[in-house]
């Protein structure tokens, strides 16, 4: 089974034994949410690559599914500012990618690792450093890898270069995976880290440096983040 999937399979499990229960709601996503989307990932990359043009296609599991988790979590994002991190962290984790991609040896047989591989952990870092919050950090690293496909394949049309490109089919579905759920991780374990300093030396009177803003404003986005789920945990009761 290629790693992408096998990571797929791991982290649904994970779910269904309520294991990330906090990430997932920081995200803005239900259990029962996130697995539709994992098994719609599974499934879709299975499925025959759609075909674009003679020498483009587009995979279901691979760049679809994950196209659209990226929409609703863009749509879901707490704040303005939240998805203008989430573009500008996109579009330069994009080109990060794109340009490794012309860095490292054509011949992927050639190397230690397979590309693909670094190619997400990059997307996944430069997500998380640009991104900060988890949504905005998975929008990044995913669309990083999507991203830096598209331009691929438009360079190769313009050039009139044969090399087809099969967006989110193969090994670019692992890059996907590794940017995405690198990107959480990153932010996750960061943000907490962050947390407990901040709230560590609240009692010292301590003088304004730029890590200590970074960590004020990281915290009140996980304020403003529990405000919100508060708020819509109450509306449901309403309802109900």
């Amino acid at each position: 089974m290629p790693f992408g999937l096998t990571v797929l399979v791991i982290v649904s499990i994970l779910v269904l034994f309520g294991i990330g229960h906090r990430v997932l709601d920081r995200m803005r996503l239900s259990d029962k949410t996130a697995l539709l989307f994992l098994a719609a990932i599974f499934i879709g990359t299975l499925l025959p690559d759609i075909p674009i043009t003679r020498r483009f296609s587009i995979n279901i599991g691979g760049a679809i599914v994950p196209i659209i988790l990226v929409v609703y979590l863009y749509v879901k994002a707490g704040t303005q500012e939240e998805k203008v991190r989430a573009i500008w962290a996109s579009i330069i984790s994009g080109a990060a990618v794109y340009v490794m991609g012309k860095i490292l040896p054509s011949e992927p047989e050639t190397m230690v690792f397979d590309p693909n591989y670094i190619y997400g952990i990059l997307a996944g870092i430069i997500g998380y450093l640009f991104g900060r919050s988890r949504r905005a950090s998975f929008i990044a690293g995913v669309m990083g890898v999507i991203l830096a496909d598209i331009a691929q394949g438009i360079e190769n049309a313009v050039l009139n270069i044969p090399t087809p490109v099969r967006l989110g089919a193969g090994g670019a579905m692992d890059a996907v995976v590794i940017s995405g759920l690198l990107a959480v991780i990153l932010a996750e374990f960061i943000g907490e880290i962050r947390e407990k300093m901040q709230g560590g030396t609240k009692k010292k009177d301590m003088t304004f440096n730029h890590g200590e803003f970074m960590h004020q404003e990281f915290s009140e986005e996980l304020n403003q983040e529990d405000e919100e789920n508060k708020k819509a945990g109450e509306q449901h009761e309403k309802e109900e």
